[in-house]
Parts: C-alpha cells; sequence; structure tokens
C-alpha cells in the first residue's frame, strides 16, 4: 500500500511524468520506512502502460458491486433512540459472562 500512495502522490504532483523506482523509494525513505525494492520493481511492472485514472474508475465499479451490510445494524440502533444504551448494557454483561466460561483455564496453561 506504501509504495502506490508514494506512486500515486508522485503522479499528483507532476501528472506528465512516469514515477520511477528511484523517486518511490525517495519517497517511502523521506516517511522513514523501509523500501522494498523488489516490490516497488513489482508494482511498476504491473503498472506500466496503464492509466492511473482508469484503474481507479474500475476499482470505484468494482467496490460499488461489494456487498456491505455492516452499517444497517447501527442506522437502526440510532433510530431507535433509547435502546442504544440498553444495548450496551447487554454487551457488557455478555462479556463479563464470557469471562467466566474459561473455567479457570488459560490459553497458555
Amino acid at each position: 500500500m506504501r509504495y502506490i500512495a508514494a506512486y500515486l502522490l508522485l503522479q499528483l504532483a507532476n501528472p506528465e511524468a512516469t514515477p520511477s523506482a528511484a523517486d518511490i523509494t525517495k519517497v517511502v525513505s523521506a516517511a522513514g520506512i523501509d523500501v522494498d525494492s523488489e516490490r516497488v520493481e513489482k508494482l511498476l511492472a504491473q503498472l506500466e502502460g496503464k492509466n492511473i485514472a482508469e484503474l481507479i474508475a474500475e476499482g470505484k465499479n468494482k467496490l460499488a458491486s461489494v456487498p456491505s451490510g455492516g452499517a444497517a445494524p447501527a442506522g437502526a440502533a440510532a433510530a431507535a433512540g433509547g435502546a442504544a444504551p440498553a444495548a450496551a448494557e447487554e454487551k457488557k454483561e455478555e462479556s463479563e459472562e464470557e469471562s467466566d466460561d474459561d473455567m479457570g483455564f488459560g490459553l497458555f496453561d
């Protein structure tokens, strides 16, 4: 991810230029992160001859088709108003019960 981020930063700084391995290494090193030159070269090989704007647009379309069901329960709890504190208390009670379920045995005993 860090190499892609560096590539995109360099691309934003100069849209006409294609970032090189040395450019990416310089950006990542400036952040104090060790650079794996093999991964940088692999990234550049995969991006060679491709338009970044088109790749981002394709990625957005793919992400739009992925179902995400995590937000619905939070919205329902917020809509219920006073039910949210009761649900929090129930979860707290459950976690206390679960901690008693180990019956004195630890994970590394």
